[in-house]
């Protein structure tokens, strides 16, 4: 008899129980913004659309907060 062992293969940490999720957001699309996600899903294999979701959006917000954030010379005065 052979014991067959499967290594789990673990892309992403597990949540974090000292910050549960605790607050639901929800936002409706139309038929084609479905169909564009769903196949970009598909296209990249990604099974966990909540995370898939959460990341993309979080990661757009990080990133724009980092191109606004105040400087102490506006962008014609550090071009000189």
């Amino acid at each position: 008899m052979y014991l067959c062992v499967v290594k789990e293969n673990r892309k992403y940490s597990a949540a974090n129980p000292k910050r549960p999720r605790k607050y639901k957001v929800v936002f409706m699309v139309n038929e084609d913004e479905h169909k564009a996600i769903e196949r970009y899903l598909g296209r990249y294999k990604i099974s966990n659309k909540s995370r898939w979701f959460r990341e993309t959006i979080i990661s757009h917000i990080l990133k724009n907060l980092e191109e606004d954030y105040p400087t102490l010379f506006n962008e014609n005065e550090m071009r000189r």
